[in-house]
């Protein structure tokens, strides 16, 4: 019985609900990344200095421009400006905006190495979750929305994390700085200016609480559109032959239309705030100039005060202004952390740093016991399986589609794990020794062909050194593939991808080929001969006679004709055995095996 299909996601329907991600979330998702960039904290708070100093000297600046105002205007009221004087508060004041300049960059270069080198630690933590997560996993995820994950997600968050963190620490000290020095300069003016942003900071609140679920929304869209592209494109030929287009079509609107209006939302409501700040600080601007000049008038303050008031205005309300802009970066960055952080925390397989015991000459014998299985909790689909296969022999497992034997081999390699029951390997429980020495005990062929980008060698001698142009020759004439390497323009340095323009039968003996040259001493060929011609299986299949001599094989076949000669034939049907012997046995039992056996010739004989 195979595993369930993964959930596409991308069949025409929404998927399972986003949810309102309010506040709350936001808050978690960006608690989350500053956690996990917490090995950078040295360095945030070495950006936070730089921030607060190069922020504290640009604001001198107002306070030294009110003092060269009133030079000025002492000097137009008597007659003589002090020129000296002037000169040496704008030496002064250049000085001071080339250090604040120096600082700022120096903060840049800071947050832009922290996060690009957290979005990089983000991918390589990603790329070993993958490996240390159940295959269940994948079952109910598709390709697409885990490469959305890997690389928009992160993308997101390397390229926006850098802008909001940066703009936010000189944000923030900015608006405290400003804050300050208004208040220093004169009490009245600066509690009008600050009373008129209360109502922008009031509608920022309102506008962030409501779009923050559309960012997350986005995110998710466009994980279910790669999803969808990564299907279709991969099963392209199959969409044209069926007359496909049509409804690939009309998915293919649906999510789209889906990510334009949750792109739209977001980002329309995101971008109320910039105009909105900006209003509030023109309006700040207005209440300045009247309140100033009252003061002015009453002889309260000088002309200069309101020159230094109004570029600390303009500092405040650009400050309003950018962290609007900020919180919108800091809402996809949430939004995108928030996926990815989902993926880390994932259940992972079980540690087997505890397990000592390793399985190196294996004899080769493998026994099941009362093997019960579900790849849901509630739907068991085998149903305590028990069989024992003696070192070198050839087993063969049969049945009909869905009947579990595709799952037994998932069993037999620890991809699952057993509900309860045993499966031992000279009498040791694989359980018992970890998940990367039952891989290294067994070869397998599966009815899907993989090829990877790389030379025709590379492919053939996968994560295996030393293997000599000899041994490939004779392994490649063993699976009928010499002649084809021999028509290769580099031969074995030939390069290849998943997408080459070879055969489908020529992509199963490289694989084929690949077993042989592993060389393990165990066996799993799921359909290994399915896409081959019938004088390449005959081939294939003598090949397989010699790669299965003294070695114990486990062969699942729909072509009950290629496993006549096997020593034991397991039949199941609906996670049972219910038969098991020899070919010759078996056909004498006259049971469900002879009648599939007899079907299979009938339809053929029909056919002709």
């Amino acid at each position: 019985m195979s595993p369930p299909q993964r959930r596409r996601g991308m069949n025409g329907r929404r998927g399972p609900p986003i949810g309102d991600t309010n506040v709350k979330n936001f808050r978690k998702a960006w608690s989350s990344l500053l956690k996990y960039m917490g090995t950078y904290r040295k360095w945030f708070l070495l950006a936070l200095v730089l921030a607060f100093v190069s922020t504290v000297i640009s604001l001198i600046g107002p306070d030294l421009l009110s003092e060269m105002t009133d030079i000025i205007e002492d000097g137009i009221f008597s007659g003589k400006v002090d020129m000296d004087a002037i000169f040496r508060i704008g030496i002064l004041l250049a000085s001071l905006y080339v250090i604040s300049m120096v600082m700022m960059m120096v903060q840049n270069f800071i947050l832009a190495t922290v996060t690009q080198r957290t979005a990089s630690r983000l991918r390589t933590d990603i790329s070993r979750k993958v490996n240390r997560m159940p295959l269940g996993y994948f079952d109910r995820t598709t390709t697409g929305d885990m490469l959305s994950r890997v690389t928009n997600d992160v993308d997101t968050i390397g390229q926006s994390l850098n802008q909001s963190i940066s703009t936010l620490i000189t944000v923030i000290a900015t608006l405290v700085g400003s804050v300050a020095m208004m208040f220093y300069t004169n009490h009245i003016m600066a509690i009008a200016a600050i009373l008129t942003s209360i109502i922008g900071f009031v509608f920022m609140a309102l506008i962030m609480s409501r779009s923050q679920k559309y960012f997350s929304r986005q995110q998710a869209d466009l994980g279910r559109m790669n999803g969808l592209v990564e299907e279709i494109y991969t099963g392209y030929v199959t969409v044209r032959t069926y007359s496909g287009e049509s409804e690939a079509k009309t998915r293919f609107d649906e999510i789209n239309e889906s990510l334009r209006n949750s792109g739209f939302r977001s980002q329309f409501l995101g971008g109320l705030a910039m105009p909105l700040m900006g209003f509030v600080g023109n309006l700040g601007y207005v209440v300045v100039c009247v309140v100033g000049a009252t003061l002015y008038l009453n002889g309260t303050i000088g002309f200069g005060v309101i020159v230094a008031f109004m570029m600390y205005v303009r500092f405040f309300t650009q400050s309003l202004s950018q962290i609007s802009q900020a919180v919108i970066v800091m809402q996809s960055v949430a939004a995108a952390s928030e996926r990815v952080f989902e993926l880390l925390d994932e259940k992972e397989l079980e540690n087997e740093n505890d397990k000592t015991q390793t399985l190196i000459d294996v004899k080769g014998k493998v026994e099941f016991r009362d093997v019960h299985f579900g790849y849901l909790p509630d739907k068991e689909v085998i149903h305590g399986f028990s069989a024992t296969v003696l070192p070198g022999q050839k087993v063969a497992i049969v049945g009909p589609t869905g009947a579990g034997k595709t799952t037994m081999v998932n069993l037999l390699m620890r991809f699952y794990e057993t509900n309860s029951g045993d499966i031992l390997i000279d009498d040791v429980s694989t359980k018992d020794i970890t998940r990367e020495n039952v891989h290294n005990l067994f070869c397998m062929v599966l009815q899907d062909t993989w090829l990877f980008e790389g030379t025709l060698r590379e492919n053939l001698v996968y994560s295996k050194e030393g293997v000599s142009d000899e041994r490939l020759d004779e392994v490649c004439e063993a699976v009928g593939l010499k002649k084809f390497v021999d028509s290769l323009p580099e031969r074995y340095d030939t390069v290849f991808n998943d997408n080459a323009a070879i055969s489908v039968g020529q992509r199963q003996q490289i694989t084929i080929a690949r077993a042989m040259v592993e060389n393990a001493p165990l066996l799993i060929l799921d359909e290994a001969t399915s896409s081959v011609d019938t004088r390449t299986e005959k081939d294939i299949q003598a090949a397989m006679d010699r790669l299965t001599e003294g070695r114990t094989s486990f062969v699942i076949a729909h072509r009950l004709s290629t496993i006549r000669n096997a020593d034991l034939i397991l039949v199941m049907k609906e996670g049972n055995i219910i038969e098991q012997g020899s070919h010759d046995e078996l056909m004498e039992l006259g049971g469900f095996y002879s009648e599939l056996y007899n079907s299979q010739f009938t339809d053929c004989n029909d056919d002709a």
